[in-house]
């Protein structure tokens, strides 16, 4: 149940991130606001990691397969991303298109077993699932 709470948390966060972000582009550039979001956030995780882990931090090396690393650049990407959705699309609908497509490369990953993932079977329930959001995301954007 506790994972439920996180993610509801994160999803918020994500959606209040993106908003203020978007804002901070608009007086220094997507890359500078870019570039600022990713160096706050290694700040912040440098002083969780000294407060409760204090391991190695060069153990992330070790890592196999190294492409594994490449979250940080995908991290610079979502925040470019997220910041252009939102100023073209407004965050609601931007929110909306994003977790749906999390949902659905998640699913996929799910299925294929990609990047170490469990391979999980097919399930029709949870293609229904999506193909409800799908029509949300319609049903949101329709105009009469």
């Amino acid at each position: 149940m506790i994972g439920f709470f996180i993610a509801l948390i994160s999803g918020a966060l994500m959606s209040v991130q993106g908003v203020f972000n978007t804002q901070v582009t608009k007086v220094s550039g997507i890359w500078a606001a870019s570039a600022f979001v990713q160096f706050s956030a290694l700040l912040v995780c440098l002083a969780a990691w000294a407060a409760t882990e204090r391991g190695p931090l060069t153990a992330v090396f070790r890592v196999k397969p190294w492409y594994m690393l490449l979250g940080g650049v995908i991290g610079a990407f979502i925040t470019y991303t997220v910041i252009k959705s939102m100023d073209m699309l407004g965050p609601a609908t931007a929110v909306l298109l994003i977790v749906v497509a999390q949902l659905l490369v998640a699913y996929v990953i799910e299925l294929v077993g990609l990047f170490g993932a469990d391979r999980q079977p097919w399930e029709w329930r949870k293609a229904v699932g999506m193909a409800v959001a799908v029509i949300g995301i319609i049903i949101f954007r329709w105009k009469s």
